[in-house]
Formats: structure tokens, sequence, C-alpha cells
């Protein structure tokens, strides 16, 4: 938007999945994953006279029962969209006032909405946070390189907010498509950012992804000290980053060699080493085996709530949906690629 117009900037960022490595990114590790354009997260900003940013319906407090409002709490917790906003737009505007970039005076309204599934790890809070930021750079003519914006949106929530987090997710959901990650410390420490490679979504197998459309059990982050256990050196964690980071770094030359249909084992053997280290639910081990009974591989997304693995055909799909969706487990073929990217 410029002086001359005042046309709405609509502005989306997409849910993801990470494919292989996590939870290493947060530990100097190699990761890989890929966009969900089944879902998104969508920020709209108009010019106004006063800055405003308005509610979203999971931002508000009026419930028709005190059921009503447990049930809201459980799936959207005690705080909505408008915090992500609100302190992105502060973190914007502290980034351009650090690098002496000008403003102008002009005011905006922001309206965000969102389908991504709560809490089930694809990352739907970063997505609200990289669409605010794509709308930010619009309205104020400002560039920021795709490898620098994950960091910016990451210090929203672990310096705004307080939300533990890693880069991964915002990676991404910046760069879209399908990405390799290499979170080495020199790297790092050094430029504060990582080696990202773009992949070839042709290069990936069949794949799937299955989410929980129960109210969230709450993830393993809240149950497992991992954080302390590796700033403690404690051997079976540090061990365990370094072997998902093996394992992302695998899966990604197994696919530039073409032998994408080779790698479920590979993400099987994620999730059994984050099951032996990681407290997890009964609900989310449930999911993968249930999948894996299937024939399928399978693996968390993220923290919990959905899982991603690689199917042979057809038949194992829809076997994958008779057995899943009954546990209230919902499975989708992910869209990587936009419409336009798509050969044919």
């Amino acid at each position: 938007m410029d002086s001359r117009t005042s046309t709405p900037i609509i502005t989306q960022a997409h849910a993801r999945a990470g494919l292989v490595g996590n939870p290493s990114d947060g530990y100097f590790g190699k990761t890989i994953s890929f966009i969900i354009r089944n879902f998104r997260a969508e920020v709209r900003l108009e010019e106004s006279e006063e800055l405003r940013i308005e509610p979203n319906e999971r931002d508000h407090s009026v419930f028709g029962s005190i059921e009503a409002l447990a049930r809201d709490v459980r799936q959207f917790g005690y705080y909505g969209g408008i915090r992500l906003l609100k302190a992105s737009v502060k973190r914007f505007f502290d980034h351009c006032a650090k690098n002496r970039i000008r403003l102008h005076g002009r005011n905006f309204t922001l309206r965000y909405s969102s389908n991504v599934p709560p809490q089930v790890g694809m990352a739907g809070s970063s997505a609200i946070i990289t669409a605010c930021w794509r709308a930010l750079m619009r309205f104020y003519a400002v560039e920021i390189p795709r490898h620098v914006l994950p960091g910016l949106v990451l210090s929203v929530e672990n310096d705004e907010l307080g939300i533990p987090a890693g880069l991964q997710d915002r990676v991404i959901q910046s760069y879209e498509g399908v990405v390799f990650m290499d979170f080495n410390r020199a790297s790092m420490e050094k430029l504060g950012h990582g080696h990202y490679e773009e992949l070839d979504p042709a290069l990936l197998p069949k794949l799937y992804v299955a989410y929980t459309t129960r109210l969230s059990e709450g993830t393993e982050v809240f149950h497992n000290d991992i954080r302390g256990r590796w700033n403690r050196g404690e051997r079976d964690v540090v061990s365990a980053m370094y072997h998902w980071a093996g394992l992302a770094q695998r899966v990604r030359d197994m696919l530039l060699e073409g032998r994408g249909h080779e790698i479920g084992p590979l993400l099987n053997e994620n999730f059994d080493l984050r099951r032996r280290l990681y407290q997890l639910s009964e609900g989310n081990i449930k999911m993968v085996e249930t999948a894996r009974d299937c024939g399928a591989s399978a693996k968390f997304t993220g923290s919990g709530g959905a899982i991603v693995g690689t199917y042979e055909n057809e038949a194992m799909f829809q076997r994958l949906q008779a057995a899943l969706v009954p546990q209230d487990v919902q499975v989708i073929k992910p869209l990587i690629l936009s419409t336009g990217d798509i050969p044919g």
C-alpha cells in the first residue's frame, strides 16, 4: 500500500510439517520441513486513522456457558491471536528503529483469521506472526531477506512473549515449499541463522498428514525438561540431537538421489528415538501405532497432536482413513505447491 491507494493488503502464511530431524532444530541440528497449503493464517491490513488490532473469534470473552468457556480454553488457550499481532508490530518497529529504517506516519487496522488446526504441532501461531510481518513489510515498503525473517518472527515468540520455540517453523513459513535446514553451531553463532537449502517437492514420496480433531491433550513440551538436560550435557539427549540431525541429512541425500520412496524407515526411527527420550501421551502414541499398523511410516509433525509419514498407494491411504477417522483423527494429503506451481 502506498500513499495513493487504500487497497487492503492481504497476506498469508501456511501450516507446516516437520518431515524429519525435529526436534533438533533448537539444538544446532538439522531438519527437513514442508509447507501444508491445506491450512493457512491470513492477515488483512487496511489504512485507518488510528492503529487498531481487531479480535478474531478466538479472542472473545463472552461465552454461552461455563462449559463453553472451558472448551474454548482447552482449544485455544488463555490467549488468542491479538497478542501475536501486537507483539509482531512492536518487534517490527524495534527492528526498523535499530536499523534506522524510516517509517511513514500512516496508521492501519489489522485483522487475522486462521484455519490451522490449533495445538497439534502445525505451527499455527508462527503462521499468524509471519503473515503479519509480510503485511507490515508491504505497508511500510520494508525489505527483509528471507533468511533473516525467520529469526525476527522467532524473536516475537521468544523475546516478546516468552514462548519457547525454534527456527524450523519460521524458516519453512518464510521460504515455503520444502527446505533442508542445517542449524550448525558455527553458522548460528556467527550469522544468527542456519544454512537453508530448498528442495524440489517432486522428490518427495507419497505423504499423508493426520491430526487429532479432539480438544488438545496438551503437548509433550510441558512434560519433559529436554532443554535443561541438554544444557547439563546429558549424554542421551546430546546423542539424540546428533542422531536426529543425521537422519535429516540422510533423508536429504536420499531425496536428491531419487530414493524418496525409501525414507519411511528413517521417519519411523525419528519417532522411535523420541519415544525413548520423551514422555508422550497415550493418544499420540496410538496415532502413530495405528498408522504403522496400516503399513505407513509415522512420526510427529511437531510436538504432538499430528503425524506425518509415507504411504505406498491409494489403498493404503484409504486404510489410514478407515483406521484413524474413528479415533477422531483427520487424514489429508498435504498440498505443498501452490496451484500455479503444479505441472499440467
